[in-house]
């Protein structure tokens, strides 16, 4: 059951892997660790934009889209989510355990880098 922490839905591993395995899923999953944690392991399918990145590509992202965060244990990504609300972007939640509860199939290597915001929208 998922909670609000300073105004962020934090999600559990059942809800973001709900919302990973539906083919229809219009909230759009993004990975916000770097680079190299992403490599080591991902999610299949999943982008990354490091937080380091967010800060100048925030004018880019679609506020009227549903965004799920993800990092290592869900405090970087949390900390993403309050940024994005700071600028707009309302509906913005947290994978509260991070990779470091996710528990399903996880994949390595420079999947999906996005150089372009707009690359994850479908």
């Amino acid at each position: 059951m998922s909670e609000i922490k300073e105004n962020v839905k934090q999600l559990s591993f059942d809800e973001v892997k709900g919302l990973y395995d539906k083919e229809d899923r219009k909230e759009i999953l993004i990975d916000v660790r770097e680079l190299e944690e992403y490599e080591e392991a991902h999610i299949p399918g999943v982008p990354l934009i490091p937080m380091s990145e967010i800060v100048s590509l925030v004018d880019q992202f679609k506020p009227d889209e549903e965004y799920v965060l993800i990092c290592r244990s869900g405090r970087r990504s949390h900390e993403v989510a309050k940024f994005f609300q700071e600028n707009g972007i309302e509906r913005v939640h947290n994978y509260a355990d991070g990779m470091l509860g996710w528990e399903a199939v996880k994949t390595d290597g420079p999947e999906w880098v996005v150089s372009q915001v707009n690359e994850i929208y479908k």
